[in-house]
């Protein structure tokens, strides 16, 4: 009996999805409110007591805010539409595998009321794809969305 319930307990652990076992860095994802938008792809947390920026993994939107870039076309779009979907507003983090970008931001695909934040804005044709492996988890979906998109001329696709 001891043996079946190890054996079932190994089965399952391996069953789940590497990226929910967490790790030594933290859980895997974490459920937060949204405190400020910074522009189409970073928003701003509370995550254990302290305010964290965080960068959406897999997309890029337009530059809005970047010190010495100018503002780049549909990137106020883009601001606008994650401002109006996210601020305020409670989402769940799912941490990439490699969890911080080298400024130190938290990478993370957003769910929104179970709506993938990430995916919906490069449907929308508010950001283009960006994969920087090991956080490649959903760039097959995001890359056959940024392709439907530019095909159909939304957003940036038909203006920029």
């Amino acid at each position: 009996m001891g043996s079946a319930v190890l054996l079932l307990l190994v089965a399952l652990v391996l069953a789940r999805p590497w990226e929910e076992l967490g790790s030594e860095e933290g859980p895997a994802s974490a459920t937060v409110v949204v405190t400020r938008v910074v522009d189409g792809d970073t928003v701003e947390v509370q995550l254990d007591g302290a305010e964290e920026d965080v960068r959406y993994i897999g997309v890029d939107t337009p530059e809005t805010v970047k010190p010495d870039t100018p503002v780049q076309c549909f990137g106020p779009q883009a601001s606008a539409f994650n401002h109006r979907l996210v601020e305020g507003r409670r989402v769940r983090l799912v941490f990439g595998a490699e969890r911080r970008d080298v400024y130190g931001r938290l990478l993370a695909y957003v769910y929104l009321d179970g709506r993938f934040v990430n995916a919906e804005l490069v449907r929308r044709g508010l950001a283009r794809t960006l994969t920087i492996p090991p956080n490649d988890r959903f760039a097959g979906q995001l890359k056959r969305l940024e392709i439907a998109a530019a095909r159909a001329g939304r957003g940036l696709w038909g203006v920029c």
